[in-house]
């Protein structure tokens, strides 16, 4: 049987068309949601079409401070784990899928070694080749890596960081975030939810960037030297709107009239506003990668990235460098580019090869 291991909106986001895919083909699969996201994920999975989970670990609130998280991470960690072989249906032959970077992904694997199943990394092979950029997820992506049995790369270069492991290698040939824009396009760009005016796109939310209050002072200040420009739509992660909040931020960037703040948005309605920018502030890597395949000029906040989708092309890596930051934003379309038009389909690359472990529903 097939197992799948999810906990964050992005999980969700990228793992839907393998899920969907095999609800149209009648496979069977066992969804576990870990809880690590809460807000909208019962509003996603309606959009994508997608079954409820079949076990859920958590069932509190977001998870949007670093003691929250911690006691999260333990009370879910000894459930799940002293629980797996129930939350896997006592399957013996079957094969746990976990997907990117996070707690969620570490606490899938675990469980799936401790069950005695197979273990599927999607989107493997990823490095940033820094341990606390970004952090915590270098270092769970190398334990994922090690725990796993079959890593799923998106890519050549992700191939290359992870072919002197012992694992079954797979190159899908590109995220399945493409096969997710693909899935959507008919019906993601049509909601009138933009400004009336141009603006760009911001969304922060890396633990090495709103957990620091240097860290975070700092890149408010690169925000509103942009801002003097441009409007910007700030799209708020409930951790990062909390971290403003509590350091008596939010009270700041209200009284800038060229910042708008506003509340996370389902998938669909963000694509559309994603869609409809000038260019996006991000230290997000989903995000990068969507301005990629959308041809959108992006600015990442970060020193280090593990993702090469745009690097060198329509994507700058700032390093928190504001010369870097200000020329992009005078020079931001010329980093634009077209659609992307791949002709691979990761998703059917990945079926394809946990086929034996499907069962008919």
């Amino acid at each position: 049987m097939i197992h799948i291991v999810l906990g964050t909106k992005a999980q969700l986001v990228k793992m839907a068309p393998v899920m969907f895919r095999m609800q149209s083909e009648g496979v069977l699969y066992n969804f576990i949601f870990t809880g690590q996201h809460k807000e909208t994920i019962k509003q996603m999975l309606n959009d994508f079409r997608l079954k409820s989970p079949d076990a859920v670990l958590y069932e509190g609130k977001d998870i949007t401070s670093v003691w929250s998280m911690a006691w999260w991470s333990l009370k879910t960690f000894i459930k799940a784990i002293f629980s797996s072989k129930k939350l896997f249906k006592y399957d013996q032959h079957g094969i746990v899928l976990v997907h990117g970077d996070t707690l969620s992904t570490l606490l899938g694997a675990l469980m799936g070694r401790v069950a005695g199943l197979k273990v599927g990394h999607i989107e493997s092979g990823l490095r940033s080749h820094n341990i606390f950029h970004p952090f915590p997820e270098e270092m769970i992506r190398i334990m994922t890596f090690r725990l796993s049995d079959i890593l799923f790369c998106p890519g050549t270069w992700a191939v290359q960081n992870v072919k002197h492991l012992s694992k079954e290698i797979i190159d899908t040939k590109a995220n399945t975030l493409y096969d997710t824009l693909l899935m959507h396009s008919p019906r993601c760009f049509g909601l009138d939810r933009a400004p009336n005016v141009p603006y760009a796109l911001v969304s922060l939310h890396r633990y090495e960037n709103i957990f620091n209050r240097k860290r975070l002072e700092s890149i408010l200040d690169l925000l509103e030297s942009v801002a003097a420009k441009h409007k910007l739509l700030f799209i708020l992660h409930p951790a990062t709107d909390r971290q403003l909040q509590r350091y008596h931020y939010y009270e700041r960037l209200s009284r800038n009239e060229n910042i708008e703040l506003r509340k996370r948005y389902n998938h669909s309605d963000f694509l559309t506003l994603l869609k409809g920018c000038l260019f996006v502030v991000t230290d997000g890597g989903s995000l990068q990668e969507e301005s990629y395949y959308l041809g959108i000029p992006c600015i990442l906040l970060r020193k280090a990235t593990e993702r090469k989708e745009g690097v060198g092309e329509n994507v700058v890596l700032s390093k928190y460098d504001a010369k870097i930051i200000e020329e992009f934003s005078l020079s931001y379309n010329e980093y634009r580019k077209g659609i992307a038009k791949l002709t691979v389909n990761p998703s059917s690359i990945i079926l394809s090869r946990i086929s034996e472990f499907s069962a008919p529903a």
